[in-house]
């Protein structure tokens, strides 16, 4: 690295004006307001969960988390995930901002009770069906202080690795030497961590697989295993060794498989379930299941 800059000096006015013409590759759908554009009502299934989201490392948490208390056999985690399509801007209808009124994915519709339940933010809702059925959260308070400090980690540190380093090594107009700088050594900084933390225990919170490992793999392992943003090479992830371990481990378990494939609409087809909604959507012909575009 360099100590010089290549950015262009910004002298910023006293008050800032929204250029809608800024923003890069996600101009489309960047905005400093809330509320919904459109008035578009949420579709709902037959299972008691029903999912709003997108096959991101945000949304994949949530997906693995419910094949995994379905592997465990909790038949009330059944859910249908409906696709949310952000980049057209499915997140800002009037249904989804019921829902989450920060117009993010995923969000969670509990529909169990007599009066349904909303939850927004992953980490929230990895927390609210851990609790829900009693599953991958310790109960020893110790152990469970340890898992909520790694899950809450990790919400802290998805900005720095998406629209921190995600965004202007591979989304930003142009390549910036101090941000991608700035973003990579904290980048670097977190797998350092992991993989500190790693070389002592096999799962982030200790022994056991928690809503830690759920909330942080997808995050880590995309970056360390399937070379998002193409910079498994830049970011040297080979290197950190115990995250490469832990990674793969998870990554081979069969609930971890499904879940990925949930409500993804990018990579081979096999690989991309758009919606789901009943355990068989797995075995049926991916093509057969892919929802066209309106």
């Amino acid at each position: 690295m360099t100590s010089s800059s290549n950015l262009t000096p910004y002298d910023p006015p006293r008050v800032w004006v929204w250029d809608q013409a800024s923003g890069g590759r996600f101009a489309n759908i960047n905005r400093p307001i809330a509320g919904p554009t459109h008035d578009k009502e949420l579709p709902r299934g037959q299972h008691p969960l029903q999912l709003y989201s997108l096959a991101t490392p945000n949304g994949v948490k949530v997906t693995i988390m419910l094949e995994e208390l379905l592997a465990l056999g909790h038949k009330g985690a059944e859910y249908d995930a409906w696709l949310i399509r952000i980049t057209e801007g499915d997140q800002f209808s009037s249904g989804f901002v019921s829902v989450n009124p920060n117009s993010k994915i995923p969000a969670l519709l509990d529909c169990s009770g007599p009066t349904p339940v909303r939850v927004f933010e992953s980490g929230s809702i990895l927390l609210y069906l851990a609790e829900k059925f009693d599953a991958f959260l310790p109960e020893d308070p110790v152990q469970r202080t340890e898992c909520l400090s790694w899950l809450f980690w990790q919400m802290g540190s998805a900005p720095y690795l998406g629209g921190g380093f995600g965004h202007f090594y591979a989304y930003a107009p142009s390549k910036m030497e101090y941000p991608i700088n700035r973003f990579t050594m904290e980048t670097k900084r977190l797998l350092d961590v992991l993989d500190q933390q790693l070389a002592e225990t096999a799962f982030l919170a200790g022994d056991d697989y928690t809503i830690a490992d759920i909330a942080c793999w997808p995050w880590f392992a995309n970056i360390c295993l399937y070379n998002q943003y193409d910079a498994s090479d830049f970011l040297d992830v080979k290197s950190y060794s115990h995250v490469q371990r832990w990674a793969q481990a998870i990554a081979e378990r069969p609930a971890v498989v499904r879940g990925r494939k949930v409500n993804r609409t990018s990579g081979p087809l096999e690989d991309q379930l758009h919606e789901r909604h009943d355990t068989s959507d797995f075995d049926t012909k991916t093509q057969d299941k892919l929802t066209p575009k309106e």
